[in-house]
């Protein structure tokens, strides 16, 4: 009974740090576009640019308290930021359900809460900010000598092949199509995957990012009525292959293999 209620108090908390921490990317997925100061100034209305009190910024409850708006000139707040600060609470729960209390988890928590920011800030401006995905390289790399299934030679070659991958496929594109479709900086994302995860996570990565695309893809193309050239912003599907290839990697890895032997 004693270890339940353990339960629920290391995953409440860990949602409620997620929810906190998930308001500071909000603030991130903002202002890094914008190349503003991600600390000054403080959080402020974005319809009549008040500064908002500790009070009305608590993650997730404010805005249920305030109704969705602003409480000041009452203008409607979008639903992006409590369902970002939701979502980064759930990520840091599932890092500590697979990961335990280790070292790897505040690893994890760091890499998630930067997926949730590039992914966000690829679908509004359908950029990856090199602010974000170099550091996030060396990051990664250093990061490797507390991991122990990540070593620090995984994570070079990790962050050689994952450049080197999709490099690679933008060149044959490019060269097959005569036109660029894809950007450098989903070659750095990739890279900087490659430092956290490894080089045995590329492909895979790679290979789901390309499936969970195509099934977006082409509807959107449908219902473009056939634009090829239509932007979809590849980050996104990255970053959620990162997600599922650190949750769930081995155990799909494995169903695979036991599909292909039976």
């Amino acid at each position: 009974m004693v270890r339940l209620f353990d339960y629920y108090v290391f995953f409440g908390g860990a949602f409620i740090l997620g929810g906190a921490i998930g308001s500071f990317l909000n603030v991130c997925i903002f202002r890094i576009p914008e190349k503003k100061s991600i600390i000054y100034p403080p959080s402020s209305c974005p319809a009549c640019g008040q500064r908002i009190s500790w009070y009305q910024n608590i993650p997730i409850l404010s805005y249920l308290f305030l109704r969705g708006r602003c409480g000041f000139c009452h203008k409607p707040i979008s639903l992006r930021y409590p369902a970002i600060e939701f979502l980064s609470g759930g990520l840091f729960v599932l890092t500590l359900y697979y990961f335990r209390l280790t070292p790897a988890t505040l690893v994890y928590w760091l890499f998630v809460s930067a997926l949730v920011v590039i992914s966000f800030i690829d679908l509004d401006h359908q950029i990856i900010p090199d602010v974000i995905s170099l550091p996030g390289i060396v990051v990664g790399f250093i990061c490797s000598f507390f991991i122990p299934w990540v070593s620090w030679l995984d994570s070079l070659l990790g962050i050689v092949l994952g450049g080197g991958v999709l490099l690679t496929i933008a060149w044959l594109y490019e060269l097959l199509t005569k036109r660029e479709g894809m950007g450098g900086g989903d070659i750095k994302l990739l890279a900087m995957l490659g430092a956290f995860l490894g080089w045995k996570a590329i492909l895979p990565i790679v290979f789901v990012a390309s499936l969970i695309g195509t099934l977006v893809g082409v509807p959107l193309m449908l219902v473009q009525k056939g634009n090829s050239r239509l932007a979809i912003p590849f980050g996104p599907f990255l970053a959620l292959s990162a997600l599922v290839n650190l949750f769930w990697g081995p155990r799909l890895i494995h169903w695979y293999l036991g599909l292909m032997v039976h």
